[in-house]
């Protein structure tokens, strides 16, 4: 829940220095991605480093890299859409105030 509206507020602050419905969308939205990528090569690189500390880990290692592969984008596309609509609404609040 937390990271969610982590999203929704980090687009609504975008989107509310942006003054504008669409502007506001377009600057959560790149703020979502470079967000959510900049958190996903950041947990990407840790998970297969955490292969070698673990044994147990060592079978599950195609699994984390898979998930190395997969998490920037996942995270990024989670970041974008949520920080969208947050700078949508920013956007809004932005106009109607001024």
């Amino acid at each position: 829940m937390l990271p969610v509206l982590g999203d929704l507020l980090a687009g609504f602050v975008a989107g509310y220095l942006a003054v504008g419905a669409g502007r506001g969308l377009l600057a959560g939205f790149l703020s979502g991605i470079l967000g959510g990528l900049i958190l996903g090569v950041v947990l990407a690189l840790a998970l297969p480093l955490l292969a070698p500390l673990l044994p147990l880990l060592a079978p599950m290692l195609p699994w984390l890299q898979l998930g190395a592969l997969v998490l920037p984008l996942v995270l990024s596309l989670k970041g974008a859409l949520l920080s969208a609509v947050g700078g949508l609404i920013g956007g809004l609040v932005a106009s109607r105030s001024h």
